[in-house]
């Protein structure tokens, strides 16, 4: 490589095309005896590495990028996000807006109530949703009865032992010595943490489930039914539970640890300005100066869910699909899945 580096880019030195024509420092003269040497084979350890070569025509490098949209299109991807918040917050309408469509947890038949389980009981769907040729593999994850019991000690306990079971189930595929091609991918990419809309502080479960959670997986909290604030208690509200979790140490994604370079580091903190996102969910369409939009109609006009003047939906749609849907799987799998893989396997070659 290094032979192939020094004969397509010329010498640093005059006449050289690639080079500018006013240097401020001249490389020093090479000894007669040096150049002689030079004439023969150079060393790879002593062969010239430059940084960037300027490319004579095109080659075709770009090319790559569509080789990979090619590839993705034809096998699909997945992505596996759980919801978590008390019953009546409104989970599952908030992620049939998302995706829009129906692809949250089925409801009870009609005419029957709706039984609250006496303990959290997780129900995983799973829907492939096609968009413009790209498939993906969608499963939602719900928690009903988390929250609702009127002691909700350790209630997070089976949330946690679900995410860890699905990392389990991962490693157990990755340490075959005969392994798929591609190993089912199960492992939650992100947890939306649904807080109820007080006006007050975060309540106790609130901050231990977010402390607990937020070391495993990726905690997305929103204030659910943000329609029944005013903009003042909104705006006060979200300025108090950013004071709770910077008291309490609590890393919510984006994580300010896992920024890579400036440029990501800028766009996350304007996002974590905004964290907790105060948000409405509706999924039945509505007729606004003549346009189908989303929304919930009260008796004061009607509350449209994708405009940011009525609430910050739009800014949580962008960050789990348009914008950082891909870096929240990478956090899973380089961060979270790693320190969980490195745990597993320090217990694994423990003496006795």
């Amino acid at each position: 490589r290094g032979v192939r580096a020094h004969r397509l880019c010329p010498p640093r030195g005059a006449g050289s095309s690639l080079e500018p024509e006013e240097r401020s420092m001249e490389p020093p003269a090479v000894p007669e005896e040096e150049e002689e040497e030079e004439e023969g084979a150079v060393p790879l350890s002593m062969a010239p590495g430059p940084v960037g070569c300027q490319l004579f025509g095109y080659v075709g490098i770009e090319a790559v990028l569509d080789q990979m949209k090619i590839k993705t299109m034809k096998t699909g991807f997945e992505f596996n996000i759980m919801v978590v918040g008390q019953s009546g917050l409104g989970k599952s309408t908030m992620v049939n807006t998302l995706f829009k469509s129906k692809v949250s947890r089925k409801s009870s038949q009609p005419g029957q109530e709706e039984r609250i389980p006496k303990t959290v009981q997780l129900q995983s769907i799973t829907h492939v949703i096609e968009e413009k040729g790209v498939k993906m593999k969608l499963t939602v994850t719900d928690t009903p009865g988390f929250g609702d019991q009127i002691n909700n000690e350790n209630c997070w306990d089976p949330i946690i032992k679900y995410i860890n079971e699905q990392y389990e189930r991962y490693l157990r595929e990755e340490i075959l010595i005969t392994r798929k091609r591609k190993i089912p991918d199960t492992r939650v990419h992100g947890c939306v943490y649904f807080v109820p809309p007080t006006g007050h502080w975060l309540r106790p479960l609130d901050l231990e489930f977010m402390r607990r959670l937020s070391k495993i997986v990726n905690v997305v909290p929103v204030i659910a039914k943000a329609d029944t604030l005013t903009l003042e208690e909104r705006a006060e509200f979200k300025q108090r539970i950013q004071e709770n979790l910077k008291t309490h140490a609590i890393s919510v994604y984006p994580q300010e640890d896992f920024d890579q370079d400036p440029e990501d580091r800028a766009l996350n903190d304007r996002i974590r300005e905004k964290i907790p996102f105060a948000v409405v969910g509706a999924d039945q369409e509505h007729q606004v100066n003549g346009k189908r939009v989303l929304g919930r109609k009260t008796k004061w006009g009607i509350i449209e869910v994708e405009n940011p003047a009525h609430c910050e939906f739009p800014l949580l749609r962008d960050l789990l699909i348009r914008s950082h849907l891909q870096d929240l799987k990478d956090i899973t799998h380089n961060v979270h899945y790693e320190s969980y893989r490195v745990r597993r396997l320090n217990e694994s070659n423990r003496p006795g």
